[in-house]
């Protein structure tokens, strides 16, 4: 039913299968690598030898380099009118998978980028960790709360390759519900074999310096005819120490006369907001105002003793604040505060607690991390 248990889920990477796919992309880019190499160097020594020739006055070095200049020309010409093969797409898969930390960073639409790491569980192999990057919008990102279970779109033949199902049939939904996903251990990891653009660009710029480099060496009697090398000393590059507090807290207003953070949005980018600023999801304690927002936390407490910021529904906090100003007795409401705060016992999810002031006194109300009532003190009452 799409759920591992702990005897699937704790393999050790050795029986973690290695789709021949996967090889075959290893080779691939591993035949890539070096062809890029090979072409870049002798694009580097040809030009080389062309400013060479000028400098020394060569003719056939000269000729030389634009020769090999024009062959690797022809060749591009030639490669770029061939046609590649089409290749279909692997076919994915849907499976279920265990959130085990989800990271939201600011976005300029109502889809924020969010960072997954996921603990992915076929039902035809073991299960696997992977990261993957994908936008959730604003609305659906409470649905996805560490350790929790999602349905996902993977490939067998690429597992790097997943994608987080937001909108699961029926069924797939009630396998979620159902399902406890063991994580697997760090060492199933899996990532794309591809080298990324910047890799490329770095063995790209080597590769054509070091053919331009040994050219140079060729000729440097030639160039250098004075003999002195000039030798520049290296630089140690300097160490820094940072150190972490093992407390932390701060906290943002929002400006201008008609913003609050009852308005829909606002309360979840102003947390991704501060969670850039203490640099963690994982806090002790939120309070939520009407213009102002903090938060503290404690680098030595467990994560199951604190509040993940993005995991909060920030979209249903304007209505518990709006049922505590007009059901709590408080008839002319002066302020009003959102704590939470981790819950007590394994499991439990974070408290949330609205309190109200105005001219009767304090009322509050307290609901659990659904958004859902848990208890009422209205005004005069105890408690």
């Amino acid at each position: 039913m799409g759920t591992t248990g702990q005897g699937q889920a704790g393999q050790d990477v050795d029986e973690v299968d290695v789709p021949p796919v996967r090889r075959r992309s290893a080779v691939r880019v591993l035949l890539a690598a070096l062809r890029l190499t090979v072409v870049s160097a002798v694009t580097g020594g040809a030009l080389a030898a062309l400013v060479v020739a000028v400098i020394i006055k060569d003719v056939p070095v000269f000729l030389t380099g634009g020769g090999v200049l024009v062959v690797l020309i022809l060749i591009g010409v030639v490669a770029g009118r061939r046609s590649p093969a089409g290749e279909e797409p692997p076919a994915g898969r849907i499976a279920l998978a265990r959130i085990e930390d989800l990271r939201a960073t600011s976005g300029e639409s109502a889809d924020v980028p969010v960072k997954f790491r996921l603990t992915v569980a076929p039902d035809d192999r073991p299960a696997y960790r992977v990261k993957i990057e994908q936008h959730i919008n604003l609305v659906d990102i409470p649905a996805y709360r560490p350790r929790g279970i999602a349905v996902v779109e993977y490939h067998p033949d690429e597992p790097w390759k997943v994608l987080i199902v937001t909108r699961p049939t029926a069924e797939w939904s009630r396998r979620a519900e159902e399902a406890e996903i063991d994580s697997a251990p760090e060492s199933t990891l899996v990532v794309s074999p591809d080298m990324s653009e910047g890799s490329w660009c770095m063995l790209t710029l080597f590769a054509f310096l070091a053919g331009a480099a040994l050219v140079v060496l060729l000729f440097r009697g030639e160039l250098f005819t004075s003999g002195n090398d000039d030798g520049a000393a290296a630089k140690p590059p300097s160490s820094s120490s940072s150190s972490t507090s093992r407390t932390f807290s701060t906290s943002t207003t929002v400006s201008g006369p008609s913003t609050s953070l009852l308005t829909f949005g606002v309360m979840r980018v102003t947390a991704m907001e501060l969670e850039a600023r203490v640099d963690t999801a994982y806090v002790t304690e939120v309070t939520i105002e009407d213009h102002r927002m903090a938060v503290r936390g404690d680098s030595t407490r467990p994560v199951s003793e604190t509040v993940h910021l993005q995991s909060l529904p920030y979209e249903l906090f304007p209505g518990l604040v709006r049922e505590a100003r007009t059901t709590l007795g408080v008839r002319d409401p002066r302020s009003w505060r959102i704590d939470v705060t981790p819950g007590s016992g394994a499991g439990a999810g974070p408290r949330v607690r609205v309190t109200v002031t105005g001219k009767e006194g304090t009322a509050h109300l307290a609901a659990d991390a659904t958004g859902r009532v848990t208890d009422r003190r209205a005004v005069g009452e105890s408690g």
